[in-house]
């Protein structure tokens, strides 16, 4: 059976401040055969205003995944991921970090922290490619996505 979730796009924010990963997200998912629809932010405080609503994000839609990077600007990954896991409403939204970091340190936190996934970018372009292919199909293809429900 498949997930119900597939016969609706699923929302994925993106949160990445490198231009070219976003590129490269964005022309991998585009060619995906599961619906979907990505939007971006570069930094942590765009992302807080967008899962917010706040600002030019007033008419966002709420994600039903969100991809993380660690090393951002302004507000970095960790904060960002600690204030989603905090609260009551976005919670339950799966987080995915993909970051360059292998350090065992920002794994830890990053699970302490309650993060679904963790995931190091690989440098080569084919690697990478493959690496958001899998997410894709792991959280497009086989996991059923929580649903929403306002508290």
């Amino acid at each position: 059976m498949l997930p119900r979730h597939r016969l609706k796009a699923i929302q994925i924010l993106l949160v990445e401040d490198s231009k070219s990963d976003a590129v490269l997200i964005a022309e991998t998912l585009n060619e995906s055969k599961f619906l979907n629809e990505l939007n971006i932010v570069r930094d942590g405080v765009e992302a807080t205003d967008y899962l917010y609503k706040r600002g030019k994000y007033i008419d966002a839609t709420r994600p039903d995944l969100i991809l993380l990077d660690l090393n951002l600007p302004k507000k970095n990954g960790r904060e960002l991921l600690a204030e989603i896991k905090a609260d009551e409403n976005l919670k339950t939204i799966p987080v995915v970090v993909l970051t360059t970091s292998s350090d065992e340190t920002d794994i830890l936190k990053s699970y302490k922290l309650h993060v679904n996934c963790y995931l190091v970018k690989p440098v080569d372009l084919e690697q990478f490619v493959e690496v958001v292919r899998s997410i894709e199909y792991f959280w497009l293809a086989i996991v059923e996505l929580p649903p929403y429900e306002d508290t």
